[in-house]
């Protein structure tokens, strides 16, 4: 096998996608090694490219006009500029999506139906096509023809009622995640769904259309909170950073700031009862189980708070690792980037783009033994490949002048 090919090698992704779950599917796709080409609209791109600042700098250290919001989610693609509302530019797609083996897309429910770049049009001049709709409530339903936002989704879906301080603290409210979560975990989903739907089609020789919804993903993704709910009956409410189902497992003062404790069973929690001087905390019937634990937790996090404020974060650290009990630091970015652990796996990565200079990107964080990821593409500037895409369609050089006359590309 060539290692340097990667794990999706030879797969070729059209991708109408913009802003983030989509974006971030295809980037996923890239990193694994097939061909991207993202289309934008001619003059402005991708809405992302514009969410700054801060902005790229290029090669002379002044600005570009592409946000560091833009370049999370774009490397390892080629730029394709189409104007899909001119009859060219469709046939331009049409002829792409003929090629593909993925589409994928997030524009509103029918909206490139117009355009005949919707799933039935293309898998009548491709059955092979695996094509990939999100939208913020799916293609069906009451809510279908609503335009869906990740923050809206974090509230409609139930994250931000189990997220921020508890109802009876200063500051109490409803939070959102601080990055987009559900638009991420929406284009890890869609990663998921398009490689089993590939296989299938190895089976079948058949593509099909993917459905996927932010809120359907997030309402996945509460994971144990929803099923506290469903088997008890009883809403979660906010915790601020505690546990519903384990204690001691959130953040506690120290003499110099604050440690997180992530104490998962029994045994480490008597551990961290000796190192902290209080042993018998593990042997008392209110603390001595998880499950005395969470019921006495009143009682507990106060005695616990009273002794973390002792000791520094660096000597908790260094003392309780040694007595394998989980725990760290609560990190600013300039920490997590700073971190050993993080240097050494690489997760900062810099390539050379385009307008000059480099692009800072954070590594995937899947580290395969045999189809290593690749990083072969700074995320493109405006249209960067159009010019390319077209003559591998056959487009002359006239051909491509009239196009960009025409405002097509």
């Amino acid at each position: 096998m060539d290692i340097a090919q990667g794990a999706l090698a030879g797969l070729k992704v059209l991708d109408l996608s913009r802003v983030l779950a989509g974006p971030w599917a295809s980037q996923l796709l890239g990193d694994l090694g097939a061909e991207v080409i993202k289309v934008e609209k001619p003059g402005s791109g991708d809405d992302t490219r514009g969410w700054g600042p801060p902005w790229l700098a290029d090669g002379d250290g002044g600005p570009t006009t592409d946000a560091a919001y833009f370049l999370c989610t774009n490397r390892n693609k080629r730029s394709l500029t189409v104007d899909m509302t001119q009859p060219e530019g469709q046939a331009i797609l049409r002829e792409l999506a003929a090629q593909a083996d993925v589409v994928l897309e997030n524009f509103k429910v029918d909206g490139l139906k117009a355009y005949g770049l919707d799933y039935a049009s293309l898998a009548a001049l491709n059955p092979k096509l695996v094509y990939c709709s999100i939208t913020g409530f799916g293609q069906d339903g009451p809510y279908a023809s609503r335009a869906g936002y990740d923050f809206l989704i974090q509230g409609m879906g139930g994250l931000m009622s189990v997220t921020g301080r508890a109802d009876s603290e200063e500051g109490a409210g409803p939070q959102k995640v601080g990055v987009a979560l559900t638009d991420i975990l929406t284009g890890l989903y869609a990663g998921n769904a398009i490689l089993a739907a590939l296989l299938h089609r190895e089976k079948t020789g058949l593509g099909q259309h993917i459905d996927l919804a932010l809120l359907d993903v997030q309402v996945a993704c509460l994971a144990n909170q929803a099923m506290n709910y469903l088997v008890s009956g009883k809403a979660p409410r906010r915790m601020g950073n505690g546990h519903p189902n384990i204690v001691p497992y959130q953040d506690f003062p120290t003499a110099d700031g604050d440690m997180i404790l992530a104490i998962g069973n029994d045994g480490q929690f008597a551990r961290f009862c000796e190192i902290a001087g209080h042993g018998e905390w593990a042997r008392d019937e209110r603390f001595a189980t998880n499950a005395a634990r969470v019921k006495n937790r009143a009682e507990l996090l106060p005695l616990l708070r009273q002794t973390t404020v002792m000791k520094t974060t660096a000597e908790w650290i260094a003392l309780l690792e040694n007595a394998a009990v989980p725990c760290g630091p609560i990190n600013d970015l300039a920490a997590v980037f700073a971190d050993p652990q993080v240097r050494h796996r690489g997760l900062r990565v810099d390539l050379p783009h385009a307008a000059g200079g480099t692009a800072p990107q954070v590594a995937n964080p899947i580290r395969y033994s045999a189809t290593p990821i690749a990083y072969d593409r700074a995320p493109p500037t405006l249209g960067q490949d159009t010019e390319a895409i077209l003559g591998e369609l056959g487009r002359s050089l006239g051909e491509i002048a009239a196009l960009r006359a025409a405002g097509t590309i």
